[in-house]
């Protein structure tokens, strides 16, 4: 739902609107068979990993790690390793966020989106490996 309401915000030209492009969902949550699960470990997967990650610096931080949980009567506690992600994510230094339900976490996008772009001062330090793709 929350993609769906940035999609209509970057169609309305709103400041929310400018995170739509750049935020992707992590696809950790739900029931998996022990198959999938297995296939996901090996490719990475992590648990505790947020919801959402919004790959857009702003307010000084790289970007935001957006976990969410369900209002009542539906709500959960945030599990062991989601609360280490999102620990480990701000000490990296990304904003790191819990909303519970729908509206809170269209109040933290708003806000995040009406933050500065984070400046980078000088210039980045340049990979050697792996720079194929800017030629």
């Amino acid at each position: 739902m929350v993609m769906r309401w940035l999609l209509g915000e970057s169609k309305r030209h709103t400041p929310a609107g400018e995170l739509h492009s750049a935020t992707y969902h992590v696809p950790n949550g739900g029931v998996r068979s022990w198959k999938t699960a297995s296939a996901m470990k090996a490719q990475g997967g992590k648990a505790g990993v947020s919801d959402l990650v919004i790959r857009q610096a702003r307010g000084g931080w790289h970007g935001m790690y957006l976990e969410f949980k369900a209002t009542p009567p539906r709500d959960a506690d945030l599990a062991d390793s989601q609360l280490k992600w999102l620990e480990g994510s701000e000490y990296e230094g990304y904003c790191a966020v819990l909303a519970r339900g729908y509206e809170e976490a269209k109040a933290v996008l708003k806000e995040y989106a009406s933050w500065p772009r984070t400046e980078v001062k000088g210039k980045p330090r340049e990979l050697m490996a792996g720079t194929d793709w800017r030629k």
